[in-house]
């Protein structure tokens, strides 16, 4: 079972890579401390909604964005599938996922199509993005 912390933070982690940014970097735009960001990101600390805010504005990432990518990702490892974390370079990986029949809705509307009207359907994922095909 993966954790919600463990994905937010592998999910930020992931977004400060792809802008090539240092923790450093990261930690002052945001106010917050280098070593507590760490935490964050490897999951070691469970991180306020007011830092997660901080933390999205300092990165350009709209808060509610990045929920939704943590909600899908812990949907896929849910069903059992492979969810691997970014490679170490920071580039977008490209994996193919099966949604399963019984997918619970989803809550969100912007995972509306992960949930209810994408069963038996495969979901695409590259980098950010997520499509979904018959």
């Amino acid at each position: 079972m993966t954790l919600l912390r463990t994905q937010l933070g592998s999910t930020l982690r992931g977004h400060r890579l792809r802008q090539h940014r240092t923790l450093r970097d990261v930690s002052g735009a945001a106010r917050v401390s280098l070593g507590y960001l760490s935490e964050v990101e490897r999951g070691q600390k469970e991180a306020s909604s007011e830092l997660l805010a901080s933390i999205c504005d300092a990165l350009e990432v709209e808060l509610a964005d990045l929920l939704a990518e943590v909600s899908l990702e812990l949907r896929v490892a849910a069903a059992g599938a492979d969810v691997r974390p970014l490679a170490p370079t920071g580039e977008p990986r490209e994996e193919t996922v099966a949604v399963p029949e019984q997918a619970a809705p989803a809550a969100e509307p912007a995972l509306a199509l992960v949930g209810a009207g994408a069963q038996g359907r495969t979901a695409h994922r590259r980098g950010d993005a997520v499509s979904l095909a018959a």
